[in-house]
């Protein structure tokens, strides 16, 4: 099997769990390593009023551990520095490194020259604890596996059974299968290609690839799409019409890998302040050691000093945390109500959507058949239609049939006994309850039989029919007694979804592989303000660019293969959690609990974790523009300087108040 599957399917995945590893292994090292550097620190026994205990290399303890995390923990950052220098865009990286170098450098020289004041071992691992932290929680918040097209092509068996001329049937790999030949299907099997089904009648599950959530009746001349179940009761035999890229489903993956491929990345807010505090606190720095070096008439203690606080204050502790705590906050305020993220960025921009457009199926419906319409002639009550149709279809696995069963379950005990059954083919079913002879089909039955409906029941009909929804007809004796509607069930959350999205000035657009009649009456009852019908997989694609037009920020909801392309394309996409995989790895974000409400209060949360972030931002950036030139000795001929050890407190402060920041986040208010 593992020869087959590496024949059958390319791989496309690009790990980056070893990013996210990296950064957990390297802080929990560091961690450790940090704790007796805090210990054998002579500021925090000064600052706590204890003395740790000394013994032969004691002194060694910090300096040596504080040397080793630098080298262990600073290096991805180092690195990474490297690289943001090369593309000449100096940001966040490059200011961490800025910052643990200096504070290294100039340690490393108070122990090895002393005279220039404390040290900063303890700030600079803490320092490095601290970025390694938020770096593990960024990386895991904003993995995103990139296996959407392996789930595509895992839709496809990686053999078929091919049938010879002479009538045999054997095992073939899907690259040895070419147009012309004949394929056996059997019942719950996929399709290994598209093609034509010359013998045999089944029904089709193509809801993974249309969208449609019933069955398709597929008969001799009809087209079997690649990739599609067989969940009739029968094998087809198909004759290959495209094989390998040439399918319906290779088309969808090269669309996914196009619309994955056209998606920017925007750049973060906390760099974009980091590029900022990085040129202020270089032109801080050296103006401090100019002026500083003109006035004392050469470099001192002094000036070395203030040169250090001013590039420590502007260490990027609360910067670094800004947005990953809040971040992190949000990934559990979302997933405690029903949405995880995969893609950082657009819970940043959910706040901004001007569009959302929705698949019908499994997403503002239930994606299962149900009934919706029930009436009946004079003297016969719906409960008693309902427990006959119930007992008639007892044992069949039609989707009809159990969606009567449902509406039944409280009543198992109450269904009258049937005798006498039989499925009348292409028509109903026909059963005995006592002397009563009961059929149960659609309109061929009532033209079979030659009979014709009441009054009431024709209105019904005629309404549902409209519709697009499923009529089907109870039958006694040769008299219709009550008629059926059935449709796609429509999600109780989605009006109250619809109505919210409304009121916060989006607009919802619907799109569906169902006919206009089905599509129509839909939008009408969920007040959607724009509806595809009959849309095709490549179409949903270009529907999204359609409303992304004039410069629209749109989101998609789905949760079928179908809906992988336009999930990549969209701005934001968003996933039904119990969709395909496809949809789930082509999205932004996965609706767990299946509820459009869910959908609402992404979108608040949006808002409040953008206003926390930005305000996280601001006061980090704040506390620097202020601390900066205090630092620098702005006051120093009035009295006031701003100690090394000042600067570092100061520093942890503006973390503890980021900190506490993000946290109030949990106070916002979702309710939708």
């Amino acid at each position: 099997m593992d020869e087959q599957h590496g024949r059958g399917h390319n791989g496309h995945k690009q790990d980056h769990t070893g990013h996210e590893e990296m950064f957990r292994r390297r802080f929990w090292v560091c961690l450790v390593a940090t704790v007796p550097v805090l210990v054998w620190s002579g500021t925090i026994q000064d600052w706590l009023g204890y003395t740790a205990p000394q013994f032969p290399g004691s002194e060694l303890i910090v300096p040596g551990l504080s040397t080793l995390i630098f080298a262990y923990g600073g290096l991805p950052f180092l690195q990474m520095s490297w690289g943001e220098l090369r593309a000449r865009q100096p940001a966040m990286m490059t200011l961490i490194s800025l910052a643990i170098t200096v504070a290294f450098l100039f340690s490393v020289a108070t122990v090895l020259w002393g005279g220039l004041g404390e040290d900063f071992f303890w700030e600079l691992v803490t320092l490095i604890d601290v970025m390694l932290l938020g770096h593990w929680i960024e990386m895991r918040s904003v993995r995103v596996a990139s296996g959407s097209l392996e789930a595509l092509a895992s839709l496809v068996p990686d053999t078929a059974e091919v049938i010879g001329e002479d009538g045999r049937v054997q095992d073939r790999y899907l690259d040895d299968v070419r147009t012309g030949d004949v394929v056996l299907i059997r019942p719950g099997a996929s399709a290994p290609v598209d093609g034509l089904v010359i013998q045999g009648r089944t029904e089709m599950d193509e809801s993974m690839i249309t969208g449609e959530s019933r069955p398709v009746l597929k008969e001799p001349g009809s087209e079997v799409i690649g990739g599609t179940l067989n969940d009739g009761s029968a094998a087809i035999r198909v004759e290959v019409t495209a094989t390998g890229e040439d399918t319906a489903l290779a088309g969808i993956m090269r669309l996914v890998e196009e619309a994955k491929a056209s998606k920017s990345a925007t750049q973060l807010l906390a760099d974009r302040a980091a590029a900022f505090l990085f040129y202020a606190a270089l032109v801080a720095a050296a103006v401090t050691a100019v002026v500083w070096t003109a006035v004392d008439g050469g470099v001192g203690e002094q000036v070395v000093a203030r040169v250090v606080t001013v590039l420590v204050i502007a260490c990027p502790h609360a910067l670094g945390l800004a947005v990953p705590l809040v971040i992190a906050n949000t990934t559990s305020i979302a997933a405690s109500n029903g949405t995880l993220i995969r893609n950082r960025e657009a819970i940043d921009t959910a706040k901004d959507l001007q569009v959302i457009a929705f698949d019908k199926t499994g997403t503002l419906t239930e994606g299962r058949i149900g009934l919706t319409g029930l009436a009946t002639v004079y003297g016969v009550t719906k409960r008693e239609a309902l427990l006959i149709a119930a007992a008639v279809e007892g044992d069949s696995e039609h989707l009809i049939a159990k969606a009567l069963r449902r509406e039944v379950e409280d009543s198992v005990a109450d269904l009258p006994e049937i005798d006498e059954f039989e499925t009348i083919k292409g028509q109903g079913v026909r059963a005995r309850i006592g002397r009563t002879e009961v059929h149960l089909g659609g309109p061929r039955l009532l033209e079979t039989m030659k009979t014709s409906l009441p009054g009431d029941l024709g209105e019904f009909a005629a309404t549902f029919g409209k519709r697009g929804e499923t009529v089907v007809y109870l039958i006694e004796d040769g008299a219709p007694t009550a008629a059926f509607a059935f449709a796609d069930v429509i999600r109780d959350e989605s009006m109250r979804a619809i109505d919210a999205l409304h009121d916060m000035g989006i607009q919802v657009a619907m799109l569906t592989g169902d006919s206009d009649d089905v599509a129509r009456s839909v939008a009408g009852k969920l007040g959607i303000d724009r509806f595809f019908a009959q849309v095709l997989p490549a179409d949903k694609d270009k529907h999204i660019q359609s409303l992304q037009s004039g410069g629209k920020m749109v989101a998609m909801v789905g949760d079928g293969v179908n809906d992988a392309p336009a999930l990549a394309r969209a701005d934001i996409g968003i996933a039904i959690g119990s969709g395909t995989d496809v949809a789930v790895q082509s999205a932004d974000l996965i609706l767990v609990k299946n509820n459009p409400l869910d959908i609402v209060k992404v979108v608040r949360l949006s808002g409040a974790a953008y206003r926390k972030q930005a305000q996280n931002i601001w006061w980090a950036a704040g506390y620097n523009i202020v601390m900066i030139p205090l630092a620098a000795g702005i006051l120093a001929p009035w009295g006031f300087v701003v100690p090394p050890a000042v600067g570092a407190i100061v520093m942890s402060i503006s973390t503890i108040v980021v900190a506490l920041n993000a946290q109030l986040l949990r106070r916002a208010d979702l309710g939708a």
